[in-house]
């Protein structure tokens, strides 16, 4: 099984050996083992998964939060030759009763779902008649409430392994402490699990905190020194548009991005950082997870992030190619008061939860008992000027809400137009007679994507069809829409604005059962993880690398020599070795000969492993010898 992995490894990712774990993993998960991977970001957790998947029979269930990551993957995979498909919130019934029909019947090897699909019963059903191979669980730390995005629906995938008893489950995760690592063994019900944890120390990467008053001017001087590609992170969306405006004063290309940009223009900012054109992305955290850049020489922080979790993830972007790299966080008293403030109102009161909820439910006409996993268009601007709420206040709000299991809310979101010929060929054939003026629409469909459109939901670009037909997109779009009302297509047009998702029937908002035990334990939870953020700032004597180590619960003294810290004290350090070499001269020139045996007999030396390194180092510069009988001298 060994030379069938390594021959997949080399054929379908192209990578002539496996990184540190990776290779355990995957041979693990090949035994029949249940795995817990902790791999710090960058190490390349989709091959653990993707690799043994490939080399078995059937099909690997990857359940994952992140939706712009899935997309990601079955992107890759398709591009590699690899049957791959994905299901998440905002995709129609149909669209997901293919996919389903595809994993159950087709040579499908990949099935990507968020973790609040697999209570549904349409899942379940088809889950049972499945080939599993293995049920891979991305972005583990979510199953727990003391990680830093819990997700109450990741306690499902514990229920669906009864379905598949004897299926290994590989749970993967970049950052994770101790008491997360236990809990997702626990809730993940993982059987006697192989664990593999990498070292969270990264070599080649330099920590820095600088405090500064004007952090654009500090910015601006780094990446004047620091050449190569950069990003720049800060909170909010207005920020990142007006410090990418000032760096391209300064004559520093940068773009900026976040969530609320379109797709296209999204695509392009991105596509030209990453093939250079532009030198500096400014964004919000929305950028970056999934993006396979190894030549990231310095992410810079603006502001500071809640927690340490989401610092290691985003400073890891830096040097992945594994030459130097540079991850600085600038901040200020003010950030600083700005972060425990934050923290403080990160859960609302439950009866501004109720509120938030009641408002939703009006704002989309859904019915108490009605709108299980059905998704909408969300503008969270709109709807809290709809009913004249704080915008901070009902996002954290929101996010409770998601964090308890009743809603699903997707900041950026992406789905291209997609369709399916939902009839036989010799029905179409027919329907193509009668209705000669749809004909030629359905033979360029035929002529473009083929008979796959007959299996699966092809993606496609309506602009692209309307200019080979001469026609203009909306009247294309009528087209497809008639044929969709006819039952001849399934189609289903793009969307490109955040989505929210009703995850159970609507409630009365009165009865909202809502954890409020689980809940305050989670805004203690978030008070802590900025306290701990704060500390980590404000720690002065211990080195970044060891501090962020011992948060994830690694036991290292080890210094890494390059972070702010140890470059401070290696110059402190140096200053005193000055100091004393200045002190031996001094003593020398004025006439005081001395020894090793009666040196502490002279006025501020001692008789130490200091003094002596000190005195060997004056010697190797060629400045004192030592006369055999054991007494220092100057060389003329």
């Amino acid at each position: 099984m060994k030379a069938q992995a390594y021959d997949i490894l080399q054929k379908v990712f192209g990578y002539s050996d496996f990184r540190p774990s990776q290779l355990n993993i995957v041979m693990s998960v090949l035994e029949g083992e249940d795995c817990l991977a902790l791999l710090p970001t960058g190490g390349g957790k989709s091959i653990c998964f993707q690799v043994p998947a490939l080399v078995m029979e059937g099909v690997c269930v990857v359940v994952s939060p992140l939706i712009a990551l899935m997309k990601d993957q079955v992107d890759n995979l398709r591009r590699r030759g690899v049957l791959a498909a994905a299901i998440y919130s905002g995709m129609s019934k149909r669209e997901i009763d293919t996919v389903l029909d595809n994993c159950i019947y087709g040579n499908y090897k990949f099935l990507y779902v968020s973790p609040e699909r697999l209570k549904t019963e349409l899942f379940i059903e088809r889950f049972k008649k499945m080939n599993v191979n293995l049920i891979a669980v991305d972005e583990a730390h979510c199953i727990s409430q003391w990680g830093y995005d819990f997700r109450p629906p990741y306690l499902e995938i514990a229920n669906i392994r009864e379905f598949h008893p004897k299926v290994p489950c590989l749970a993967l995760t970049a950052s994770a402490t101790l008491k997360v690592k236990d809990d997702i063994v626990e809730k993940l019900l993982l059987k006697n699990p192989a664990i593999y944890v990498r070292s969270f120390s990264r070599k080649n990467l330099s920590y820095s905190v600088r405090f500064a008053e004007n952090k654009l001017e500090k910015a601006v001087d780094i990446l004047k020194k620091v050449p190569g590609t950069s990003i720049v992170y800060v909170r909010n969306r207005k920020g990142t548009k007006d410090i990418a405006h000032s760096l391209n004063q300064v004559g520093i290309a940068a773009t900026f991005y976040h969530a609320g940009l379109d797709n296209l223009t999204r695509e392009k900012r991105q596509a030209e950082w990453k093939n250079g054109t532009v030198r500096v992305m400014v964004a919000t955290n929305a950028f970056g997870m999934g993006i396979d850049k190894p030549d990231v020489r310095t992410v810079i922080h603006l502001d500071l992030p809640e927690n340490l979790e989401n610092y290691y993830q985003e400073a890891g972007r830096a040097g992945r190619d594994e030459l130097k790299a540079y991850a600085i966080l600038l901040t200020n008293e003010q950030d600083i008061k700005t972060l425990e403030e934050r923290a403080a109102i990160a859960y609302p009161p439950t009866d501004f939860l109720k509120k938030v909820y009641q408002c939703l439910a009006n704002y989309y006409r859904i019915a108490v008992g009605s709108g299980f996993m059905v998704s909408f268009q969300f503008n969270i601007s709109e709807f809290t000027d709809t009913y004249s709420l704080d915008l901070l206040t009902t996002y954290n709000a929101m996010k409770v809400l998601k964090e308890e299991g009743l809603l699903d809310m997707n900041e950026s979101f992406f789905s291209p137009s997609s369709l399916k010929f939902e009839v036989t060929h010799s029905k179409l054939y027919e329907f193509q007679i009668a209705n000669a003026k749809i004909d030629p629409v359905i033979k360029l469909l035929l002529r473009t994507y083929g008979g796959e459109l007959f299996v699966e939901f092809i993606k496609i670009q309506e602009v692209k069809l309307a200019k080979a037909m001469n026609i203009s997109e909306a009247e294309l779009i009528r087209v497809l829409e008639h044929l969709d009302n006819h039952g001849i297509i399934a189609y289903s047009k793009r969307k490109d604005q955040p989505q929210i998702t009703f995850l159970t029937e609507r409630y009365d908002a009165g009865r909202l059962p809502l954890n409020t035990k689980r809940i305050e334990e989670r805004r203690q939870n978030a008070i802590s993880k900025a306290a701990l953020m704060v500390a980590y700032i404000r720690e002065n004597s211990q080195c970044r690398a060891t501090q962020i180590s011992n948060y994830f619960g690694e036991d290292s003294d080890a210094e890494c020599g390059i972070c702010d810290v140890c470059i401070d004290k290696k110059k402190a350090l140096g200053q005193r070795d000055e100091k004393l070499k200045q002190k031996i001269i001094q003593t020398l020139k004025q006439g005081m000969l001395f020894s090793i045996h009666n040196i502490q007999e002279v006025p501020g030396l001692k008789n130490d492993t200091y003094t002596l390194k000190v005195l060997r180092e004056l010697e190797e510069e060629g400045l004192i010898f030592c006369e055999p009988e054991g007494v220092y001298k100057l060389n003329n």
